[in-house]
């Protein structure tokens, strides 16, 4: 039997099958579509769903678990930052070129390092979204900071813009496309050839940031 990993419900009218980058499989599907409308779709496309898994891990890179050792890469803004452990750090992580983690909170290290990403998210992503809003007249109600594991950004029908912390981990152009991707659907609800052609408006290049998230997304992660 195929693990589904994730079911997102929505006011869609059909259900839809999605291979992430690490093989896990999300499913799109209506509010009103029972557990066993799901199972029958899955089981029907089932080797759709293995071919397209087995494809996956063949093209994009495979993130391992993080140590957190010396030496070992972080990736922030794009760039990729290594990590030494030092007796006393103050605050306990700190990014100076390297990232430098206190000794004594390696038993934490995770936890530190996810609340440090949170942050620096929230900084960087507000303030690439106030100015994109600002030149191109957008309006939002709200900006959140999440653990989204399948989506880079969302909005909410009320104008509520949410970011995973994992996105400040992309270069700066990556975090522009999803944030002015996501405040145009503050306007056009939808993926119709408008949107498109306003994204295309303001981001001409979006396509390589597009292609940047397919081949590298599932790098930026801590495990």
């Amino acid at each position: 039997m195929i693990v589904i990993d994730e079911i997102i419900r929505t006011k869609r009218k059909s259900i839809a099958l999605i291979v992430q980058r690490d093989g896990r499989l999300t499913v799109r599907a209506p509010l009103r579509a029972s557990e066993r409308d799901i199972r029958a779709v899955v089981e029907k496309k089932a080797d759709w769903i293995h071919a397209k898994q087995e494809l996956v891990k063949s093209v994009y890179p495979v993130a391992k678990p993080k140590e957190y050792v010396n030496g070992e890469g972080f990736w922030y803004l794009g760039k990729i930052h290594r990590l030494s452990i030092v007796e006393e750090e103050i605050p306990l992580l700190n990014l100076n070129g390297n990232f430098y983690l206190s000794r004594d909170a390696l038993p934490k290290a995770e936890t530190i390092f996810i609340d440090w990403y949170r942050k620096q998210a929230y900084q960087v992503i507000s303030d690439r979204v106030t100015w994109y809003a600002n030149k191109h007249g957008f309006s939002y109600k709200q900006l959140k900071i999440t653990s989204a594991r399948t989506r880079w950004g969302s909005c909410s029908a009320r104008g509520t813009l949410s970011f995973a912390w994992r996105l400040v981990m992309a270069p700066v152009s990556v975090i522009d496309y999803v944030a002015v991707h996501e405040l145009l659907h503050t306007q056009v609800k939808n993926h119709s050839r408008e949107y498109w052609n306003r994204l295309r408006l303001i981001l001409p290049e979006y396509k390589q940031q597009i292609e940047w998230l397919k081949i590298n997304g599932n790098l930026l992660s801590l495990d």
